[in-house]
């Protein structure tokens, strides 16, 4: 303990001095708890972040892995919808990043189970190669029994980590799990926890919404499409149906990336063939909307070049990522001009209205003729004009 210090004051009466004594040591310690306390802020601040953006990518990977595997596109699909609706509904960015910590936490589960697999990986083929070499052999069982034996301690150990919240320092710090497992036994109830947590956690992903918002979104914008895409499919054989085609297509195109935010705001199917309901909203926020629907096309256009050729289905998530990457932020955008003209309940200045509109034509049109010639180099040749990757499925190929 650190010795006080004395000090001397005037007494009331200006005749005399009081002494006081000092203590140093609360000063220092109230200076280190503080200095503490800030480098515990720091560090939450950094793990927080990591943390997110550990997330990010891992929900980016997953919509890829989900939008190439057939039916469970629709998850991915529907999540798209959810996130524009999300934003069309608050105006805020960062409402359309769902469930970030949720992937941020299967993520790191993923991660950790992969490298403590990695030693049982090891030992597995250490064991098939004394098998190969001496069939029956001695060394061959001992490499079967150690080969149980970590089987048995990594299986332990994911299902300790995972129960503990699926952290990775806890998949990289074993030593904590089997006392942390023994006592949660010891007490009981650690089944009747460990089932309620991972239904809980199921749940909050609401995957059957996410799958039928998808569906649905899915079959609505499918009808604004089939008719002039069938029409300038039928143009190889009567070219003036196939420029007819393209001229009902540019004009859906001005409405179709509006109506899907309409829809996935309010969760109503008939949200999307509300066309005068769109074309209030653009006159609220004309250049909002002009800017949103330059920056989904032009986005959905390069995505065009991974349509030319097949590749093999266990790695068609790897075109699945570039199509998450490009479509999401044009989603966000789209929700965020959606909500912006309904903060607004009157129409702005005509010279808004027509400069959106003279900003948006030759957008679509540059899109139709990309899209018009994409079926000539495109892998499934005709077919392609049906997929529609900024609007549909978020992949290059339906069929994968």
């Amino acid at each position: 303990m650190s010795e006080p210090i004395l000090t001397c004051l005037p007494a009331d009466d200006s005749k005399g001095l009081v002494v006081l004594a000092v203590d140093t040591e609360e000063p220092v310690r109230a200076a280190y708890d503080s200095e503490k306390s800030t480098v515990r802020r720091a560090s939450h601040i950094v793990g927080r972040t990591w943390e997110w953006l550990f997330g990010v990518v891992t929900l980016t990977v997953g919509l890829a892995t989900l939008a190439a595997v057939p039916i469970l596109q629709f998850l991915s699909l529907g999540y798209l919808l959810e996130a524009g609706g999300r934003v069309g509904r608050s105006g805020r960015f960062q409402d359309g990043l769902i469930g970030v910590r949720q992937a941020a936490r299967v993520g790191t589960i993923v991660l950790g189970t992969w490298l403590v697999l990695l030693p049982l990986r090891l030992v597995s083929s250490l064991a098939t190669s004394a098998d190969l070499i001496n069939p029956g052999g001695s060394t061959a069982r001992q490499w079967r029994f150690w080969l149980t034996v970590v089987t048995v301690v990594a299986a332990m150990h994911i299902v300790a980590a995972v129960s503990r919240g699926g952290k990775l320092r806890y998949f990289l710090w074993p030593f904590g799990n089997p006392i942390w497992l023994a006592k949660k036994l010891w007490r009981g109830g650690y089944y009747a926890e460990a089932r309620d947590a991972v239904w809980d956690f199921v749940s909050a992903m609401r995957l059957p919404y996410y799958f039928w918002l998808g569906v649905r979104g899915f079959a609505g914008t499918m009808l604004w499409f089939v008719i002039p895409v069938s029409l300038m499919a039928l143009g190889r054989k009567v070219p003036v149906l196939g420029f007819l085609g393209a001229f009902v297509l540019g004009i859906v195109l001005l409405y179709v990336p509006f109506l899907q935010m309409r829809f996935a705001s309010e969760n109503r199917f008939r949200a999307l063939f509300e066309l005068r309901a769109v074309r209030l909203r653009f006159k609220r926020a004309p250049w909002a909307f002009a800017a949103a629907f330059f920056i989904t096309l032009a986005f959905a256009i390069p995505l065009y070049l991974l349509k030319i050729e097949m590749i093999p289905r266990e790695a068609a998530w790897l075109p699945s990522l570039f199509f998450i990457v490009f479509i999401f932020p044009a989603r966000l955008l789209t929700g965020w001009a959606y909500a912006r003209s309904g903060r607004r309940e009157v129409s702005r200045h005509w010279f808004f209205r027509w400069t959106g509109r003279l900003w948006m034509l030759p957008t679509a049109v540059i899109y139709v003729v990309i899209v018009f010639f994409s079926q000539y180099a495109a892998w499934e040749g005709v077919w392609s004009l049906y997929e529609q990757h900024a609007f549909l499925l978020p992949v290059p190929f339906m069929g994968m």
